[in-house]
């Protein structure tokens, strides 16, 4: 292509010779018809020359201008293409290969400005970038309200436009965003408390949030996040908190005087319903309190007023209550079995409450303080009662076993004997259980007594006493049959040493009398019963019987009928295992005087009895 433009040059050159050539021979030409002379002719020529030349020198000049130009224009296009990658952090390599690449310096400058311009557009974008960002920046630190805010320190500086710069802002951003989002949550959280708080102190939520910031209502969906306006938040909920705090006492008080006066009262649960919102809050806290209106003014004057009518019953009713408040001491103590002091007189207490020498809340109160003490000694006195019950029970059993012993026709074949035989076994191992029980009893009570630093009474007496008196009753009664058998004993040897006065046979006629006809086919004249017969006669009867025989006394004691281990295991009970059962078992044995046709009759009895108890 350059061939072919310099070809076309050459040619045009050639023409232009030419054409200079046919002009100089028409001025030759002219010249001639003139007649001008050599010289004028040489001074023109060289006038056309001097023209010539200048012309060239203009266009030199001009070419030259021209280049001058190019070359400015490519030094700024270079100037400007290294300020804007100074300022973008950028490298200009990528001028310098356009440079050595391009063959002229028309290629330079049209490379050069290409790059300027893309670099140009370049700057633009990051420049968008480093505004949007600064607005941002400016923006989110006025909604904060920064008091350290200064703007000139996030100003645009168009000759530090790199990438470096551009993250420092973003870390800026991103950290104002955070702390716009953690202020936002926090201004949310102190509306949320703040409406709670308003909603259970019966205030109106949205007038106190509209005196604190107008932008703070539910209506409005910017939230004002400054510091102003979250401590003016903070002080307003630490200020309900105290309101509630204190409203939240004074309700509970309140309850605490209703509770009290119910109980006096004995107010039916029906009446208790309405209020039961207040009385179940009597011991929360003040984050637990959170129903609507339930610290309000008018709930709790509500209270109040509930309050002031209960006492107002009370003390009309004050002196039936305390009436029935003695009652309930006295009943609580006869259950437990206390003996009140004696200064303690209902009626010279209600003649001083009448008289107004008594102020009747003191007396109740006394009275209050006086059943709890109550209650708790029968608590602590429940256990040690609960076994004097039982021991007062085995006592009656005994006494009744006593009873029963002395009867003379409890082994009769009449109605109802096996129940009594069967009731005086059960008594009978209830009795040999007694020693344990006053063994166990005595050291309950001797702890108790040490713990509480007091003795223990049982309806006025001392209990220790009581136990100890009975255990010498029980010793004096049992060394009064030792003796008693002691002097049988002796009798029985003086009688044995005397001959019976009655034969074999008329012994017999005396037992089918004695036995109302009934029939004894047992024979009486062995050498074994003959033998038995003289043992049983050594035998002395208990609780002062005479040594004579009688007829058909009771043969055999009721510790010898034979127990099965169904009906041992039935009157078994806690405190069993005293010791000294069968010694006792074995002296009631000996403690009836029976005589040979009365032990006879004892045995058949015996054994129907047992045949009876079997079935």
């Amino acid at each position: 292509m350059n061939k072919f433009m310099s070809s076309i040059s050459r040619n045009k050159f050639l023409e232009m010779d030419r054409e200079r050539g046919v002009l100089l021979q028409e001025i030759q030409v002219i010249w001639d018809e003139i007649g001008e002379t050599e010289e004028d002719r040489e001074r023109m020529m060289m006038e056309v020359e001097q023209e010539c030349l200048e012309v060239y020198k203009r266009s030199v000049d001009k070419i030259n201008r021209s280049r001058v130009e190019i070359l400015q224009a490519i030094a700024d296009s270079e100037t400007e293409f290294e300020a804007i990658c100074s300022a973008l952090g950028e490298p200009n390599f990528r001028l310098k290969k356009t440079k050595q690449n391009a063959s002229n310096l028309k290629e330079v400058l049209k490379e050069s400005f290409e790059q300027l311009d893309v670099m140009q557009k370049v700057k633009s974008d990051r420049l968008n970038q480093f505004l949007e960002i600064i607005d941002q920046i400016r923006r989110i630190s006025i909604e904060i309200g920064q008091a350290e805010f200064n703007p000139s320190l996030i100003s645009l500086n168009e000759f530090d436009l790199s990438v470096r710069k551009l993250e420092e802002l973003q870390r800026q951003l991103h950290l104002l965003e955070s702390e716009k989002t953690d202020r936002l949550n926090l201004v949310m959280d102190h509306l949320s408390t703040l409406k709670s708080l308003c909603l259970v102190l019966g205030l109106n939520y949205e007038k106190m949030v509209s005196e604190i910031h107008p932008t703070l209502k539910e209506a409005e969906d910017k939230k004002s996040i400054t510091d102003d306006t979250i401590d003016k938040l903070g002080s307003a909920i630490e200020s309900l908190r105290n309101v509630k705090i204190e409203r939240m006492q004074q309700l509970q008080d309140l309850a605490t005087t209703m509770l009290e006066l119910w109980h006096l009262m004995d107010t039916p649960i029906e009446e208790q319903q309405s209020f039961r919102r207040v009385t179940c809050n009597i011991a929360a806290s003040e984050h637990e309190i959170t129903e609507p209106n339930a610290l309000s003014i008018d709930f709790i004057n509500h209270v109040a007023l509930e309050v002031s009518r209960l006492e107002g019953i009370k003390a009309s009713k004050l002196k039936e209550l305390i009436l029935k408040k003695m009652a309930s001491l006295d009943e609580l103590r006869r259950g437990a079995h206390l003996v009140a002091a004696s200064g303690n007189n209902t009626q010279s207490t209600i003649e001083a409450i009448e008289t107004g020498a008594i102020d009747p809340s003191i007396v109740l109160d006394q009275i209050e303080s006086e059943i709890c003490n109550a209650k708790d000694e029968v608590f602590s006195r429940k256990e040690i009662l609960e076994k004097v019950e039982k021991w007062i029970a085995a006592c009656e059993e005994e006494s009744w076993l006593e009873e029963y012993n002395r009867d003379e026709n409890r082994y009769s074949a009449g109605k109802g004997t096996h129940l009594a035989l069967r009731r005086a076994e059960k008594a009978r191992a209830t009795v040999n259980k007694i020693p344990g029980m006053v063994e166990t009893l005595i050291a309950k009570t001797v702890m108790w007594e040490k713990d509480r630093g007091k003795e223990f009474t049982y309806d006025g007496s001392g209990l220790l006493s009581m136990m100890e008196s009975y255990m010498n009753a029980r010793q004096e009664k049992e060394q009064e049959r030792k003796r008693q058998r002691e002097q049988r004993r002796l009798q029985s040897q003086q009688t044995a040493d005397q001959p019976s006065p009655l034969k074999p046979q008329n012994m017999k006629k005396l037992t089918k009398s004695s036995s109302s006809g009934r029939k004894l086919n047992t024979p009486i004249s062995t050498p074994r019963s003959t033998s038995f017969s003289r043992k049983c006669d050594e035998e002395k009867g208990m609780d002062g019987m005479s040594v004579g025989r009688k007829p058909f006394v009771a043969l055999i004691a009721e510790d010898n009928w034979p127990t099965t281990p169904t009906k041992m295991a039935a009157v078994e009970e806690e405190d069993s295992g005293a010791p000294g059962t069968m010694q006792m078992a074995d002296q009631n044995v000996q403690e009836v005087e029976y005589s040979f046709e009365e032990r006879r009759a004892g045995f058949v009895l015996s054994s129907a009895h047992m045949n009876c108890v079997q079935k």
